[in-house]
């Protein structure tokens, strides 16, 4: 009796499961909104240069988080009984250090710091990213990621020593490259922020958890601008105030509430490696805002926004 075949064998179907993936191919709809993502953080610092010419960085940092807060608090209410009260602790911190505070610190660095290089100083979040995760939720920090820390730093000093600050481009007439400082603080507190928010909120809705640090924070900022600014007093009596408080609204409406929304939707259509990359868009954005303002861009500029960027490739590269 002949032997039965022996099939063909189960090896033929099963060759296919283990045959390499195609590669990832970004769709264009990912591009367009990095377009998008990258032109509304890059023209957030001329909008907060706008608003500068009538308000002050109290004033503006103040209407900034307060509007933001007023826009999302719909969304804030919806999931405020949701979210365990064990969070709460750490939407304030991340309120605080990553929304609040940078809002005035910007503002601050803006009176006397050109728009442009306060857009490339932005670039440095992607550093002190790093350099908490390292510290304080055990992110690995190999030599290669150092190099890149290093190498931001040194892009940041080349900017501040040699590249000069814009002068008659910033809303106060006067230029002080040392402001570039409080951009340097804002940063850290947005590295402190996404690590907080990377690390507590597994599992909870970016915009739950924006709308919800916006509400803790925005409630003593709205205070503090209706009772303890001239804010009412300049809407009411100085030419051109309605104007600078659109600035100010645009910029809380774009680059808080949508770029939210696009961001996320950008990580949920490619990869977060690729969303990231916003992060050398944003610089050429704002310096290019800066440029049609009249502010002026020198080689230093150009050399200090390609180490800072470097070092951003680096660290975002590095394993």
């Amino acid at each position: 009796m002949p032997t039965a075949p022996t099939p063909a064998v189960a090896t033929a179907p099963t060759s296919p499961a283990v045959a390499p993936p195609p590669p990832h191919r970004t769709p264009t709809s990912a591009w367009v909104l990095l377009l998008i993502l990258a032109s509304i953080w890059g023209t957030s610092f001329i909008l907060m240069k706008k608003g500068l010419v009538v308000f002050s960085a109290l004033e503006l940092g103040a209407t900034r988080v307060s509007v933001a807060a007023l826009l999302l608090l719909p969304f804030a209410l919806k999931h405020l009984g949701k979210v365990d009260r064990g969070h709460f602790k750490w939407l304030v911190l991340s309120g605080v250090v990553g929304t609040l505070v940078p809002a005035f610190l910007f503002a601050y660095a803006e009176t006397q710091l050109a728009s442009g290089l306060a857009g490339v100083l932005n670039a440095l979040t992607a550093v002190f990213t790093l350099v908490v995760g390292a510290l304080f939720f055990g992110q690995q920090l190999t030599g290669l990621r150092v190099a890149g820390i290093a190498l931001g730093l040194v892009g940041t000093v080349v900017l501040m020593l040699l590249g000069g600050s814009g002068g008659d481009a910033t809303p106060t007439g006067e230029g002080n490259a040392w402001y570039g400082l409080y951009i340097v603080l804002a940063t850290l507190g947005y590295g402190v922020s996404v690590n907080v928010i990377k690390h507590r909120f597994h599992g909870i809705p970016s915009v739950a958890v924006t709308g919800l640090l916006l509400l803790f924070i925005g409630g003593p900022a709205l205070a503090f601008l209706l009772v303890g600014t001239e804010f009412l007093h300049k809407l009411a009596t100085v030419p051109g105030a309605w104007t600078a408080f659109g600035y100010i609204a645009l910029l809380a409406t774009m680059s808080t509430a949508v770029a939210m929304v696009l961001f996320n939707k950008l990580i949920q259509s490619s990869t977060a490696l690729f969303a990231a990359s916003n992060t050398y868009l944003v610089p050429v954005v704002a310096l290019g805002w800066g440029l049609l303002d009249g502010e002026s861009f020198n080689l230093w500029h150009l050399l200090g926004m390609i180490i800072i960027l470097l070092s951003v490739f680096i660290i975002n590269r590095a394993r």
